[in-house]
């Protein structure tokens, strides 16, 4: 999966790499909105927030079996695995993302505060950025 090196990453931490500006979804999510959200292929893992508090995420392989309804998701979602600190060297979270088969890992701090999101491109040569996430969008916006 990955094709990123431990070389280019040398004495950066994830806080350096980060997506700064994640799209973060309420306690409150459904699972028919979490179905939606991820019915969008860019998105991998919803962030579920209360305040700045990570609560859990969600993959679409936590919807598997559950109808798309009003029911909540939380109960669906998990932060084993999903996350990492912000101080966390970028070559040991990439081992561990290319390890887990995951491309996004929740950012946190200490008190599990969401920070950001690591976000390995498709291409496997480096991390998203919130620049590149904001062209992506407004490309999308011009051809609809």
């Amino acid at each position: 999966m990955a094709r990123t090196t431990g070389d280019a990453h040398a004495g950066r931490t994830v806080a350096d790499v980060m997506v700064l500006r994640p799209a973060t979804h309420s306690s409150t999510v459904t699972v028919a909105q979490a179905y939606d959200a991820l019915d969008d292929p860019h998105r991998h893992l919803l962030l579920v927030v209360r305040r700045r508090l990570l609560l859990g995420t969600i993959e679409r392989t936590d919807l598997v079996g559950s109808a798309r309804g009003p029911d909540p998701a939380l109960p669906l979602s998990r932060l084993g695995g999903r996350t990492v600190h912000q101080g966390t060297p970028v070559d040991v979270a990439l081992a561990e993302m290319v390890a887990g088969g995951r491309r996004r890992l929740a950012v946190t701090d200490l008190r599990g505060e969401l920070l950001g999101l690591l976000c390995l491109k498709a291409s496997g040569t480096g991390f998203c950025s919130d620049e590149g996430i904001a062209a992506r969008a407004a490309a999308r916006d011009r051809s609809a």
